[in-house]
């Protein structure tokens, strides 16, 4: 689906898990199939609502989840920690979360980093599809992307492009900065074919109100990825966003460029 159910910070707003697992059967019923977790959410809290969830639901969705330590021991640990939370034996894309800047890249390639670890967790189908996120730093992923051949990546993708070459609440010169993912990363991840989810959309409510919610799920939407991934603390928010995807249609040339600049 266009429209992801991000299960970070913003599910876990929903603080009972009962309301928690409402919002995702509302989201699921509705024809939402990309659930996005991490083992980083609430230590763990997100996968254990969704695998509680498993345990009285027939899983028909894409599951993510993302593994942030970089050594390979206590990455095993923590994805070993993540498959018990959410009940399964296999996830459909296993991500490295968070990539930062270029010695936390050396870190992840390093002879006992994760990446090893996680190409060999996806010959053994502990996971079918392999790939990286990153939030601030668009060069780092660029090179990423461009030395391994990931299946999937995510990155902050929004109409200010806010923390887009470190971590800040500015956003570059124009809409998307030259800077930003979109300009730099984006580019890579369409040319090598790779599956490109959006996140930050609202750049965690920053953008509230510097244009109309639609918009800003538009603008993503209309970006060449696969899906837009948003946390939806509300069921209210996530009715809304659904509306909005059901009813899709990509921002004219005109509409993008009519967006807030140097939000």
């Amino acid at each position: 689906s266009i429209l992801g159910f991000g299960s970070g910070s913003r599910f876990l707003m929903y603080q009972d898990p009962e309301k928690g697992m409402e919002a995702l059967d509302t989201a699921l019923k509705a024809g939402i199939n990309y659930i996005d977790s991490a083992a980083a959410y609430g230590d763990g809290q997100s996968e254990k609502w969704i695998g509680e969830y498993l345990r009285s639901h027939k899983k028909n969705f894409f599951l993510v989840t993302k593994i942030m330590p970089r050594k390979a021991d206590e990455a095993m640990r923590i994805v070993e920690r993540s498959l018990k939370n959410l009940g399964v034996s296999q996830v459909d894309l296993m991500h490295i979360h968070g990539l930062g800047d270029e010695a936390d890249l050396a870190a992840v390639e390093a002879p006992d980093g994760f990446l090893n670890v996680l190409h060999k967790l996806k010959e053994q189908k502990v996971t079918r599809f392999i790939g990286v996120t990153c939030h601030q730093n668009p060069q780092v992923l660029k090179t990423a992307l461009e030395r391994h051949d990931f299946d999937s990546t995510q990155m902050a993708l929004n109409i200010g492009q806010i923390g887009a070459a470190s971590p800040s609440d500015k956003a570059g010169e124009g809409m998307t900065g030259a800077s930003g993912f979109e300009a730099v990363a984006m580019p890579v991840a369409v040319r090598k074919g790779m599956g490109l989810t959006a996140m930050k959309v609202f750049a965690q409510e920053k953008l509230v109100g510097k244009a109309a919610p639609e918009m800003l799920v538009r603008y993503a939407m209309t970006l060449p990825i696969a899906a837009a991934v948003v946390g939806m603390p509300k069921l209210e928010m996530l009715k809304a966003n659904i509306a909005t995807a059901k009813a899709f249609k990509p921002l004219s040339h005109e509409e993008m460029h009519a967006l807030p600049k140097n939000v």
